[in-house]
């Protein structure tokens, strides 16, 4: 083949930059050139005994050419790589010095433009080294040129240096090291310490970018496949967990909008605690900004406990009601008796359509964020706004809030328009004396939605691939389970330190677990050793006490009435028992002076003891509250079958016990059809698997959402994004009260009138 028909035969592709003379000498070679295996000493090696030298892959020249530049101090890099155009085979490459060439000039160079350059590398070396590809497959040497037109490196520790010596990160040990730690959650930083730190001292250090490089390939594979990738997962975990639900919504053109899901243990979870939730959606997870919402409950112990998770394509009111009808499809139609949200309208409208009949809290955290920007004008103005504003928020029964109500209103002359009078109107929301009936399991913010958040801050970040969310969701959950357990064996394991030998501090420690009993003590030592009272009135029926401190003012002492029938009875105004589960130290001062020798089955709620996981019977499972006339209910089916797991597990270790279990009588004469086995499990995008040409794929850009970014910490609701400052003396924008001019003047002019008179 003459020059001429080669040129038109092959491509010459550039890794790195490459001079045109390159590209014209690049011409298939035809003449036969005889092996020249030339074994010799590392230090006898020279041009002659290069050239000619044979390889069976480009792989085995390119290490023997690296082998070759540490020995004598330098690193190397490809620098251009020839295919032919028909077949996009490679038949040479090209090896060079790490120094060969220059560096590109960007062409705007203008002074006023001119970008922060890096110090330069590249000095021109001509060293080279050229392989070319024979008929029968393998690989010589062609060309070889070993002029320097720099300083070697002399030393080991030097040479290591080079990137073409550090080839640590490159090998399969390593690079499954990082793949295994990526998917455990780690971020790039810590792959690359975790990594130094168990590597020998021989191997050069890997760096954060090298990290970076390699899970960025292994990313590439499922480029444009993470959703599908997704769904494949929920679908071969529902193999495993006959219980899994999860539901997706999709576009018409495979396009996903929204998806719920919740395993079985989350589902079980619900039934023993899911008397209050808090729902948030303000964590970012994935490069597409959808949203992630979990669900969010407390255990017995006090720990968080996920119900389910989201992901949403935006945070619009119909969304919201699809979520909630799912979810509360997926919970077997058992209602929530309260949520913490933010304030956002849009959820809040969701939750009146689809739990009309549960309590709405407002995150507290929300609206001391929104006091503090909405007050401060008042506050300037007013010199005893602060005090009068916490006395109303403060109010102990709702008579006295709309009185205090009425008082600020009219006395510092609220708008209708403003922040204040917007939240008097939302007072059920949020007003303590509103909210007193209402069990909230301790939470009164979405903290411990928040406190999820930054847990999953150790499995997941904002550049997870939506492939990878899953599974490192699983892991996160895993790790919550497990830190159950561990305080389900140290409660059932040891025994509670007393610090009185009063049996109803006895009582408390041998039914609440740990955690809870820990708060129930801190109550007691304060019932005990700091209150006082005082008798406010006494009939047949009841007696009342002022109970408090004596070094706190009286109207801050808590209202205790305590009533005369058989069964003990009290209450508290400050009403820690209704939303919390336990006796305040009012109650159990009272108790105490009252001579009441243990504490009463009825205030010691189940959820708080080992009993609300492990207890088998009808009271935990709540037949009597979720039978109907239509027959038995999903929610007790669920139940039933638990309990019935329960006892299995109980009796595995007795083959006694297992016959008994076994040699249960047979209710139904029908065999129970599959498909109504685990009633409540859902797999509502089975036809993933039955249509394999559904395409679903992922969505085109990142949605606009108020979703959390990149760093690890809050975002902000829309509620809360800052508004351009306006003035409320002046209502001019740029400035507020406390820096207004016109208002500095007025006090001037006011102060002096004062003086006159």
């Amino acid at each position: 083949m003459s020059e001429t028909e080669a040129d038109g035969n092959i491509e010459a592709h550039t890794i790195e930059d490459v001079d045109a003379n390159d590209l014209l000498e690049a011409t298939y070679e035809t003449e036969e050139i005889k092996d020249a295996n030339v074994e010799c000493e590392e230090d006898g090696l020279n041009n002659e005994s290069i050239l000619g030298k044979v390889f069976d892959t480009t792989d085995d020249a390119y290490n023997f050419y690296n082998d070759y530049a540490f020995v004598h101090g330098f690193g190397i890099r490809i620098h251009t790589t020839c295919k032919n155009k028909g077949t996009n085979e490679p038949y040479r490459k090209t090896l060079v010095c790490d120094k060969e060439g220059f560096k590109r000039e960007d062409g705007n160079t203008s002074i006023g433009n001119e970008k922060k350059r890096r110090r330069e590398v590249r000095i021109g070396c001509k060293a080279m080294f050229r392989i070319s590809k024979k008929k029968d497959g393998k690989w010589f040497v062609d060309l070889f040129d070993d002029t320097h037109n720099h300083e070697l490196s002399m030393t080991p520790t030097k040479v290591m240096k080079h990137r073409s010596h550090a080839k640590f990160h490159r090998t399969m040990k390593c690079k499954s090291l990082m793949v295994e730690l990526n998917q455990a959650g780690l971020k790039p930083s810590q792959i690359k310490k975790a990594i130094n730190a168990m590597k020998t001292s021989n191997e050069v250090d890997v760096t954060s970018k090298q990290c970076v490089d390699v899970l960025s390939k292994q990313q590439k594979h499922n480029k444009g496949r993470e959703f599908y990738g997704l769904i494949k997962h929920l679908q071969d975990k529902a193999l495993v967990d006959n219980d899994q639900y999860y539901v997706v919504d999709l576009c018409s053109d495979g396009c996903p909008r929204n998806i719920f899901w919740a395993d079985g243990r989350s589902r079980d979870d619900f039934t023993k605690f899911g008397d209050v939730f808090v729902f948030d959606v303000t964590y970012m997870t994935n490069k597409f900004k959808m949203p992630f919402a979990p669900f969010t409950g407390v255990n017995h112990h006090g720990q968080s406990v996920l119900f389910g998770g989201a992901l949403l394509e935006n945070e619009k009111e119909e969304t919201f009601v699809w979520l909630f009808e799912h979810f509360l499809k997926c919970m077997f139609s058992k209602y929530p008796k309260a949520i913490i949200t933010d304030q956002d309208k849009a959820m809040g409208k969701a939750i009146k359509k689809v739990f009309p009949n549960a309590r709405h809290r407002f995150c507290a955290w929300h609206i001391k964020k929104h006091e503090l920007e909405h007050l401060r004008p008042y506050v300037a103005r007013y010199s005893y706004f602060q005090e009068s504003y916490k006395e109303w928020v403060m109010s102990d029964t709702i008579e006295e809030f709309e009185t205090r109500w009425e008082v600020i209103r009219d006395k510092y002359k609220l708008e209708s328009n403003c922040w204040i009078t917007d939240m008097y109107n939302q007072r059920v929301h949020w007003a303590k004396a509103f909210l007193k009936d209402i069990f909230l399991a301790g939470m009164s913010t979405s903290g411990r939605s928040e406190s999820i958040n930054s847990f999953f801050d150790d499995f997941v970040n904002s550049s997870t691939m939506l492939n990878d969310f899953l599974v490192q969701y699983d892991k996160a959950v895993a790790s919550r389970r497990a830190a159950e357990e561990d305080e389900d064996f140290k409660t059932m394991n040891s025994r509670p330190v007393l610090s009185s030998r009063h049996p109803i501090e006895a009582k408390a420690g041998e039914c609440y677990t740990r955690k809870v009993f820990e708060i129930f003590k801190k109550e007691w030592m304060e019932a005990t050793s700091n209150l006082t009272h005082e008798t406010i009135s006494k009939t047949t029926e009841e007696i009342k006490y002022r109970v408090g401190q004596l070094d706190i003012n009286k109207k801050y002492w808590r209202i205790v009435t305590f009533y005369l029938s058989n069964k003990i009875h009290v209450t508290c105004s400050c009403a820690k028992y209704e939303t919390c589960g336990i006796l305040c130290k009012h109650i159990l001062y009272v108790m105490k002076k009252r001579h009441v020798d243990t504490l009463p089955s009825h205030y010691i709620l189940p959820r708080w003891t080992l009993n609300a996981r492990y207890k088998v019977g009808k009271r935990s499972i709540g037949l009597e509250e979720m039978n109907n006339g239509n027959g038995v209910s999903a929610y007790t089916l669920w139940c039933v079958r638990s309990n019935f797991n329960k006892v299995i597990e109980q009796a595995k270790d007795s083959p006694l016990e297992i016959e008994n279990v076994n040699n249960i009588k047979q209710y139904g004469k029908k065999p129970l059809p599959v498909e109504n086995v685990s009633q409540g499990s859902c797999v509502r995008i089975s036809q993933v698997d039955m249509l394999p040409q559904l395409f679903v794929r992922d969505p085109l850009a990142p949605t606009n959402t108020k979703g959390r970014p990149k760093i690890a910490s809050r975002i902000k609701s829309s509620l809360e994004v800052p508004k351009k400052r306006t003035c409320s003396y002046c209502q001019e924008l740029g400035h507020y009260a406390t820096s207004c001019s016109k208002r500095k003047v007025r006090i001037v002019v006011d102060e002096s009138l004062q003086e006159k008179h």
